[in-house]
């Protein structure tokens, strides 16, 4: 008796997630495509916060920008990147190099001094700066210098 009530348990424990037999599956209604998710994007809830460089962070590396926009009659230019939670991450430094055929700004971030002992979440921050240039940007390109 207890060995057919435990071969009962394993045929049905076997038999759960399989797929049903294809005369069960098929119906007399075309299946839909299946559902493709896109991910969702949203504008920040709020502007970006203005951030001014450090100059002393540690492990600098450049970091790419996602907007750039020309103020103050193109003779400054305001930069918006993604980036990480001051004092885990703050901008060190910001390079200009003008040219007569284009302007390359590259952005520096690393970890501030006072990071120490700090625990650091790993959370997004949409952070802006700006720089004055030389000239007036005029029709040159303006280059983000973290994708070279």
């Amino acid at each position: 008796m207890t060995a057919t009530l435990l071969t009962g348990c394993l045929v049905l424990a076997a038999g759960c997630g399989t797929t049903p037999p294809v005369e069960r599956a098929s119906s007399s209604t075309p299946e839909k495509p299946p559902v493709v998710s896109e991910p969702v994007t949203t504008s920040p809830t709020k502007p970006p916060e203005a951030v001014k460089p450090t100059g002393d962070a540690l492990n600098v590396h450049k970091v790419r920008w996602t907007k750039a926009k020309p103020v103050s009659k193109g003779r400054k230019v305001q930069l918006t990147w993604w980036s990480g939670v001051e004092p885990c991450t703050v901008l060190d430094r910001v390079k200009v190099k003008e040219t007569s055929k284009r302007v390359t700004v590259t952005l520096y971030e690393g970890t501030g001094r006072k990071a120490k002992n700090v625990s650091c979440i790993m959370i997004a921050v949409e952070k802006t700066t700006t720089v004055t240039l030389k000239k007036a940007l005029g029709k040159r390109k303006l280059v983000d210098g973290a994708k070279s």
